[in-house]
């Protein structure tokens, strides 16, 4: 038998030789009660292990390099317990000035220096009642803070740390002083997020989504289980990965969004390509092991490429960046393992059984293929021993109302019109994307917290009673080692009139020497707050062109620290490589592409498509976030900038998880393409079989990343609103609109490569095609063709 392209085309009754994968799905669906043993084993001793050994997520990272971490350095060698990381206990009294509890202070302060990792505290009364103010105490004398310095970040210290905490405070609250922790130390007292109810939210919608998609009642199970299985699985691991190096506290909530999302993605596609081989009348270890060796290839080819993007976030050269990839990255690794071995055992084990329970008519993928040289599918299914045969002579004639269903119809319609189709996108994904062009990136303060955390409480006491620059205050340092000590004298009058006046500072304190007189250190107050424009304004003018001009030609080295001083240097250095980090995603991206479906323009389509749904994600959140439209109503104080790593993290998540779909829709158009040769009819096709899928995958990883919106940590909410809508529209205007119409344009060139690239490249087990002279009779299947299912 011969194909239209004129090559040799086996006969679908004759044996195939069986691939890894398929060999591999086969053994898992014959083998199932030792595979789900595996599995369990894994689970339960994965959990205990992280249980007694497993490590702590804290925010707890560096920046070696950078004028911020440099100065904090020198301010640490010279002033010994000057150069930490600093924390406040706010302190308010109502009712009195809080020199009326000032012996309840000292014993405070007391305490919290006997506390483990405390390099200093101060006092925010005056030592002596003649000695000067330490500016720690409002004008009104209600308001002050204890400043503590820690050797580290106190986010790493643990939850038991606060015990000691609150019992050196404790006369103070009893006094009746409201006692507020802020800054890293408040972020240790926050609650413990209750991701688990997004979890269980975004479980409900897929649950829903599954069974009025598909019908069947275990078939909607199999994937909930294998996700939920692969997630416990991944967050374990990365818990004991914890013990050994530090992950950012936001690691494990990121991990769980996106191995949900992927997890379920994964084994929907693989059971539907199942579920379409036993609706065709093929026995269910076979069946499965053809899932695995198609559909299971392009969950492998799609997680690898979710891997390497998220590998790209190291080009960042941030180990707290490249840390918060590698722990999507694992649930992501036991997604594609739970899909290809788990799911094809629970197949095993449903067996034909796999549609007994059902709430409304079971269907699968669908694929209205024609049958080959005219054979007819009633005698093509006797040949492969199918136990209740279908007639259908033609694709025109279906055999019920499910080939030629509204899918089928709206592809032709694409195939029809692709200009239209593709301006209809562009004009969507375009509008969308406006807001991006004004995005201001920075960092989120406390005061866009909840009222319930302690640190947004302290943040408002502070603001209250110094100013909302008080909350951010830079911390100026000025190494003179160098400088001739009868020079010095010159330099500190000349750094003084550089300091004054300076826009956007609403306070600098006159520069002081230390007690080597090495140093001259100061105290910046900005007029708005940690993460208003002007603050970094503020940051730029001083490190950049206020103290290195007042030291010119003098030899004196000039420093901007602090923790909101260190934020910006982390700001600045995501700027300047974000584009370097995108361009290595887009190129590893394509170049995966381009291996696995060997079409110079497909892979180049691919990225394009995807960088313009990541725009038009990024315009929403801008909109949200950053213009307000909506922040409140998600739980989101007033307007904030985007988070200066959010941008990054979206960009490596969503690129992957668009390939996602575009690999398994590029997979079946490639199917009919090599089948047929026909470009419009194999786009056509492809978008007819995937389309139910992948809406359905689509909607349920929408749900699982919007049920995160919940969360009280505004980067979660950023992250969750980001990707549930760069999903939504990769899903709807990118995968239904312009894949289907720029595919359509290219026609036959879509998939052209150059001889000598063709040689060059890599040929990867093209197990898939494989089951390309395999063709089922029916869209959409008969339950009652070789599957136990309900009548109709």
């Amino acid at each position: 038998m011969t194909s239209q392209s004129g090559t040799d085309v086996k006969d679908p009754g004759s044996r195939i030789r069986a691939g890894r994968l398929r060999r591999l799905g086969e053994w898992c669906a014959r083998h199932f009660i030792t595979v789900i043993v595996l599995w369990l084993i894994a689970l339960g001793g994965l959990q205990g292990l992280n249980g007694a050994f497993g490590g702590t997520y804290s925010d707890n990272f560096s920046l070696p390099g950078t004028q911020s971490d440099d100065g904090a350095r020198v301010l640490g060698r010279h002033v010994p317990g000057a150069g930490g990381i600093g924390a406040q206990v706010v302190l308010y009294d109502a009712r009195r000035p809080l020199t009326g509890v000032h012996s309840r202070i000292d014993r405070a302060v007391g305490s919290l220096r006997t506390l483990p990792h405390v390099l200093s505290v101060t006092s925010p009364l005056p030592s002596a009642p003649t000695a000067p103010p330490t500016g720690a105490l409002a004008p009104d004398g209600r308001t002050g803070y204890i400043g503590i310095q820690f050797d580290a970040n106190p986010t790493s210290f643990g939850g038991s740390y606060l015990r000691g905490v609150d019992a050196a405070v404790e006369p103070l609250r009893a006094a009746g002083v409201q006692v507020e922790y802020g800054g890293l130390l408040g972020e240790l007292a926050r609650p413990v997020p209750a991701d688990l109810t997004s979890e269980a939210i975004g479980f409900a919608v897929a649950v829903i989504v599954l069974l009025i998609g598909f019908g069947s009642v275990i078939g909607a199970g199999i994937p909930l289980v294998t996700a939920l299985v692969g997630v416990v699985v991944g967050v374990s691991c990365l818990g004991l990965i914890a013990a050994a190096t530090t992950f950012a506290s936001v690691s494990p909530t990121l991990a769980t969004m996106i191995g949900l999302g992927v997890g379920i993605d994964y084994a929907l596609f693989l059971i539907t390509r199942h579920r379409q081989r036993l609706m065709d009348g093929a026995d269910p270890v076979a069946a499965a092991g053809r899932a695995v060796s198609t559909s299971g290839r392009a969950v492998i080819v799609s997680g690898c490429t979710v891997i390497v993007a998220l590998a790209g976030l190291y080009v960042s050269q941030v180990s707290f960046i490249g840390k918060l990839g590698v722990a999507a990255a694992v649930t992501v690794v036991t997604a594609v393992a739970g899909a290809i071995t788990l799911v094809p055992a629970l197949l095993g084990l449903a067996g034909r059984r796999i549609d007994r329970y059902w709430v409304r008519r079971p269907v699968a993928e669908g694929e209205p293929a024609p049958a080959p040289n005219g054979v007819k599918h009633g005698e093509r299914g006797k040949r492969e021993g199918r136990t209740k045969p279908t007639t259908r002579t033609d694709r025109s004639e279906p055999a019920d109302g499910e080939a030629h269903d509204g899918w089928h119809r709206y592809a032709r319609r694409v195939e029809r019109r692709p200009w239209w189709f593709l301006l209809a996108g562009l004009v969507v994904v375009g509008v969308l994307a406006i807001p991006l062009f004004s995005i201001r990136l920075g960092h989120i303060d406390d005061g866009a917290d909840p009222t319930s955390f302690t640190d947004r409480r302290a943040y408002d006491l502070i603001t209250a009673g110094f100013g909302p620059g008080a909350n951010g205050p830079f911390i100026l340092v000025v190494d003179q080692s160098e400088v001739p000590a009868a020079v010095r004298p010159a330099l500190a009058s000349r750094l003084g009139r550089a300091l004054t006046d300076v826009p956007d500072a609403a306070s600098i304190s006159p520069l002081q020497p230390t007690a080597d007189g090495q140093l001259l250190t100061g105290t910046v107050i900005p007029s708005g707050s940690p993460q208003s424009a002007g603050t970094t304004t503020l940051f730029h003018h001083l490190k950049g062109d206020v103290l290195p001009r007042a030291v010119s030609g003098t030899g004196a080295t000039t420093y901007v620290t602090g923790t909101t001083a260190a934020m910006e240097d982390f700001l600045g250095l995501i700027t300047a490589r974000l584009p370097l980090i995108i361009g290595v995603v887009v190129a590893l991206a394509f170049l995966i592409i381009l291996i696995v479906f060997r079409g110079l323009l497909v892979a180049l389509k691919a990225a394009v498509l995807n960088l313009l749904s990541i725009a038009a994600s990024y315009g929403v959140v801008v909109a949200v976030f950053q213009w307000g439209w909506g922040g409140p109503s998600l739980g989101v104080s007033g307007t904030v900038p985007i988070e200066s790593y959010v941008p990054m993290m979206m960009f490596a998540i969503v690129f992957g998880l668009s390939m996602d779909y575009e690999v398994f829709l590029l997979a079946r158009v490639q199917e009919s393409w090599l089948r047929t040769h026909e470009s419009r009819g194999s786009v056509a096709l492809g978008l007819e079989i995937t389309a139910r899928v992948i809406s359905c995958a689509a909607l349920i990883m929408v749900s699982v990343f919007a049920a995160f919106i919940l969360s009280d940590n505004i980067v979660v909410k950023m992250l969750g609103l980001g990707l549930a809508v760069s999903v939504l529209i990769d899903a709807t205007i990118v995968r239904l609109l312009l894949v289907p119409a720029v595919m359509t344009l290219l026609g036959r060139s879509a998939w052209w490569l150059p001889r000598w690239l063709d040689r060059i490249l890599p040929r990867l087990d093209r197990e898939g095609e494989e089951a390309t002279p395999y063709r089922p009779s029916v869209s959409g299947g008969r339950p009652g063709a070789g599957v136990q299912g309900p009548p109709h």
